[in-house]
């Protein structure tokens, strides 16, 4: 199978990684990825093996979140995807602190992940404050696009729930038009549900940034069909 042509905007490293960081990501990254992902490893794109319940989530930022989520649901494993190294490595600074087994890490294009995972694997994804690519004519480039979303719907079993959760108005405007064109119910039933962070939610440094600066944080939760 050859390799489809794929854009990829936005930064894969910082100008400086701490020495701690570095270190990180030599010792440890290896040993949590979820299998062969990389085209050069696995380029028959065989499905990868999962066993038991998995969740995603795409672009983890430092991770807090997704550490968050491992210590909820110990027997759950959850795969990270984060093409930013600095925020890898912060991840597995934050694994080392908190033992969490339970997650797997795959730093690179969530799209070569998807590739290769199971149809129906997930139960639940995550794609919570995304790149908002801002400019109108750089909207094609966000996540909430059918290159991105039809995979992931894929991905995801009927019933699987997707969470999504910006400060951008607009991305929320284009979130619950293509998301549910890709195969998603939203799932409000009050019309202030997209004010109410999950139960389970932890605030995340950039969500704490957003409130600081007067953007209002929107959470939007959608349910695979099938």
């Amino acid at each position: 199978m050859s390799r489809p042509h794929r854009n990829f905007y936005g930064r894969t490293k910082g100008k400086h990684l701490k020495d701690s960081h570095q270190r990180y990501l030599v010792e440890d990254l290896a040993a949590l990825s979820p299998g062969a992902v990389g085209w050069e490893e696995n380029p028959d794109r065989t499905p990868l093996r999962l066993d038991g319940e998995t969740w995603l989530e795409v672009g983890f930022g430092s991770g807090e979140h997704l550490v968050h989520q491992a210590a909820l649901h110990p027997d759950v494993t959850i795969i990270g995807c984060e093409p930013y190294m600095n925020g890898v490595a912060s991840l597995l600074g934050k694994l080392r602190e908190a033992l969490r087994g339970n997650v797997r890490v795959h730093a690179g294009d969530a799209r070569d992940l998807m590739d290769v995972l199971p149809e129906g694997a997930l139960g639940r994804a995550f794609l919570l404050y995304p790149d908002p690519w801002p400019k109108a004519r750089h909207h094609r480039r966000r996540f909430v696009t059918p290159e991105h979303l039809a995979p992931l719907a894929r991905a995801m079993r009927p019933g699987a729930e997707l969470r999504v959760a910006t400060d951008i108005e607009d991305y929320v405007r284009q979130t619950l038009l293509e998301v549910p064109r890709a195969g998603f119910r939203w799932t409000a039933e009050r019309a202030d549900d997209w004010r109410r962070p999950w139960a389970d939610w932890t605030r995340t440094r950039y969500e704490a940034k957003a409130v600081r600066e007067g953007r209002v944080p929107h959470y939007l939760t959608f349910a695979r069909e099938g």
